[in-house]
């Protein structure tokens, strides 16, 4: 089997009109079925073999019972290492942001379990010492994601909104952050996605996802990218303290995040 990770994925421009209006956007077809099995039986057993959480569900606070996560699996795997650097993923993720290049943030592993509970609502960018919003998620599923087992739901054009922003993901966060949504009317993008389908947003887009109501793992791999030039701001919480330490070490403050764990993924061919 052949993969090619460097094929290009092309967008139009009203696509990235979309993006930028809506703060997120589902792609079809951005992988194959060979390709997310070759990938994903690598990043199921990397997810299972390096899962720390040992609670049963019923005994586990709100966030854990939304999934299991393992971040980095691309320092523990060749194979991963490879699906995480590809250059399609990254060069979407660079032009949806309309930048030149992007660099990675960190991957993570998000598997739902059977029975597992809501993702509450927050943005992302809650959690990041990053001083831009050119921040972007590529969130793919390893399998069909039906409407039982919760897939990721957006409020579309929410990437402007600030209140919220202050909220780590909670029970808090998804009552408060869903009924200022809902007041102000914005729209909720809550359906399936296909064998294949991608969704990309923004940092600052609110979203959440459903329990997971079937009896299989909802098993997604997301890398968040950034900016090449992104540059380290000075963390505003404990969370983005954590992260600056995790996943930037050794970067300084209003200086571009380029240490290792941050390599460059994408630029334009010259």
């Amino acid at each position: 089997m052949t993969i090619d990770l460097a094929r290009p994925y092309l967008l139009s421009e009203r696509q990235v009109a979309d993006f930028r209006r809506d703060g997120f956007i589902k792609l079809k077809d951005v992988f194959n079925a060979d390709e997310l099995r070759h990938y994903g039986e690598e990043i199921t057993r990397l997810t299972i073999a390096l899962n720390t959480q040992t609670l049963p569900l019923e005994q586990r606070s709100t966030y854990d019972r939304a999934f299991l996560q393992v971040m980095n699996l691309w320092e523990e795997s060749e194979r991963v290492r490879e699906f995480v650097f590809g250059r399609r993923l990254a060069g979407l993720a660079a032009a949806l942001l309309q930048v030149d290049g992007v660099r990675l943030y960190h991957d993570q592993s998000l598997f739902k379990e059977p029975g597992g509970g809501i993702t509450p609502a927050h943005a992302d960018q809650y959690y990041w010492p990053v001083d831009s919003d050119r921040t972007i998620t590529a969130w793919v599923p390893l399998q069909a994601v039906p409407q039982e087992m919760g897939p990721l739901a957006f409020f579309a054009g929410s990437q402007a909104v600030e209140f919220g922003r202050d909220l780590g993901i909670s029970d808090e966060s998804e009552r408060a952050i869903t009924a200022n949504m809902e007041a102000q009317g914005f729209r909720v993008v809550d359906e399936p996605f296909a064998l294949g389908e991608v969704s990309f947003h923004l940092g600052w887009t609110f979203h959440r996802a459903g329990p997971n109501r079937s009896a299989r793992p909802r098993s997604v791999m997301t890398v968040i990218y950034m900016d090449r030039d992104m540059k380290l701001k000075a963390p505003g919480n404990a969370m983005q303290q954590a992260d600056w330490e995790r996943w930037c070490p050794g970067a300084k403050a209003g200086e571009v995040i380029a240490t290792p764990k941050n390599p460059l993924l994408f630029e334009p061919a010259p």
